[in-house]
């Protein structure tokens, strides 16, 4: 195997990314983190799975970020994690350092690499990686769309009864309490949502798509949803390193699309070997355009605070 992808941050999120792209053989994978013997010992531990899980790919561990070196594509996780009654933006000022440092070593290290940022505040952690790395824009995203369409999707699904593979959605704008679930383009087999679901309990499934990770933290309480996150980042690095051309949501520089200009937020976008290729643009109404104008103007309010 031949392509690479370093995942920085060992935790929950990090590890779970990691053994995905191992077990769907999409790259050999590294694991860097600042806890001495915890990469090392959970790539040992993937590596191990492999004679039963039939993954030929190396999966490695290291606290040095020059391991980073040679990748294809990494991917940021690094940064704490959100504690019942905090927001996203709560983990603003830590994650900015932590998340700065990571881009220096990448930059050095790994120049030519595509970048997946998944650390909170997603959007604005986005920005903050684009300007440290000086990478073409196309070559940086967030995930967070995938994510969200995924519990969007999710609950829909369990309303109805249905296969979540049968459920359609998307969700656009920033990865927090405002972004845009579009009730519209909701389809179950080619059927609207909006036909099959009443208005209330939409409005209900909405609501729940916003704070469905801070509904996750506060039933575990000691931790954030990592699961549906690294299922939702490996979607991005398979369409990326296969080439797929898959439109999908995330957090992308936009350059006037939806009215937003010189900033990352999250959009449908065509991703292939060359990162984000192309901005899809829905047709919106002009409720849905201001919603997202909304969520965008609150991820430029926290780019601000960075003082970049």
């Amino acid at each position: 195997m031949n392509r690479k992808v370093t995942v920085f941050g060992a935790g929950f999120v990090g590890s779970t990314t990691a053994q995905h792209i191992a077990e769907k053989q999409l790259a050999d994978v590294v694991m860097i983190d600042v806890i001495e013997g915890m990469p090392q010992g959970k790539a040992l531990d993937m590596m191990q799975s492999a004679c039963l899980e039939g993954f030929d790919v190396k999966v490695t561990g290291s606290n040095d970020p020059a391991a980073c070196a040679g990748s294809d594509l990494v991917v940021i996780t690094s940064g704490i994690a959100r504690k019942p009654g905090m927001s996203r933006d709560d983990l603003l000022k830590t994650n900015a350092g932590i998340v700065g440092g990571v881009c220096e070593n990448i930059k050095k290290h790994a120049p030519n690499s595509i970048v997946i940022v998944v650390s909170n505040p997603l959007d604005v952690m986005t920005y903050l990686a684009s300007a440290k790395l000086g990478f073409p824009k196309n070559k940086i995203m967030g995930m967070a769309g995938v994510l969200d369409n995924a519990r969007f999707r999710c609950f829909i699904a369990m309303e109805l009864g249905a296969s979540v593979r049968d459920v359609d959605a998307m969700v656009l704008g920033g990865h927090g309490d405002d972004m845009v679930p579009l009730v519209r383009y909701a389809t179950v087999v080619g059927k609207k949502v909006e036909d099959l679901i009443p208005k209330d309990k939409l409005e209900a499934m909405v609501m729940r798509t916003r704070n469905a990770g801070a509904e996750i933290v506060s039933l575990l309480k000691t931790g954030s949803a990592y699961y549906a996150p690294a299922a939702a980042t490996v979607d991005m690095v398979c369409a990326i390193l296969n080439d797929e051309k898959r439109v999908l949501p995330c957090a992308a520089w936009c350059t006037g699309q939806y009215g937003v200009k010189d900033m990352f937020v999250g959009v449908p976008a065509v991703l292939g070997r060359n990162g984000v290729e192309k901005i899809v643009e829905l047709q919106l109404t002009g409720s849905e355009l201001a919603k997202l104008k909304k969520s965008a103007d609150h991820v430029l309010e926290n780019v601000k605070r960075l003082n970049l």
